[in-house]
């Protein structure tokens, strides 16, 4: 068995607590996307290229439209 990571363990030694104050769902970020998930995510890539990041010198950064003249979200 592969080792447990993190949450598995914490899972685990948690146990009797969980069994006074309710289960967690224990789920998995493992396994195929759907095609409606498939289908926002490609629509979230789209919505993110047409932004970029700036950083000032001070080292915060901020979001800018990379075309200036571009009033569609505004």
């Amino acid at each position: 068995m592969a080792q447990e990571n993190f949450t598995q363990r914490f899972m685990r030694a948690t146990g009797k607590l969980r069994a006074v104050f309710g289960p967690a769902h224990r789920g998995t970020t493992e396994g195929e996307m759907t095609d409606a998930n498939k289908a926002l995510l490609a629509q979230r890539e789209a919505e993110a290229q047409q932004w970029e990041t700036v950083t000032r010198p001070d080292g915060s950064t901020y979001v800018v439209p990379k075309d200036p003249d571009d009033r569609s979200l505004r």
